[in-house]
């Protein structure tokens, strides 16, 4: 087992208000490995600004320029939470929902465009191709 030490204890974080959390089966089921980038930007801000219910009301214009993103890259990122059963939202609300029972299933990679899209090692050895590297390691 790890011993955990305390790094500044003068900081150590304190529950005063009403707070958020996010899962560790977020991480470890892979719902966070299932999210595109803007999706899991949304996500957190939802979390973050949601009430204990996981109600928020912010507005999209609000969001997306808070978040830094465009309104159409807001919509993709609120239809794909809702697709993937993480967020309800009626046109008013957000609801970030408990995660579903089960974490996303991993879909193998499949072709030459998905592997050069998705593959951390094809993507090395493109980079390092294309950036004169005499080989990839």
């Amino acid at each position: 087992m790890i011993e955990k030490v305390i790094l500044c204890p003068d900081r150590v974080r304190k529950i005063t208000s009403p707070f958020s959390f996010i899962e560790h089966r977020f991480l470890r089921e892979g719902f966070f490995h299932s999210l595109t980038h803007q999706e899991l930007l949304l996500s957190l801000f939802l979390v973050l600004v949601s009430d204990r219910s996981g109600l928020s009301f912010y507005r999209y214009d609000k969001i997306s320029t808070l978040l830094r993103i465009t309104v159409d890259e807001f919509i993709l990122a609120r239809d794909g939470l809702a697709e993937k059963d993480l967020l309800a939202f009626d046109g008013r609300t957000f609801q970030v929902l408990s995660l579903p029972p089960q974490g996303p299933k991993p879909t193998p990679l499949q072709g030459r465009k998905e592997m050069e899209e998705k593959d951390p090692a094809t993507i090395h050895q493109l980079i390092t191709r294309s950036l004169g590297g005499s080989h990839a390691r």
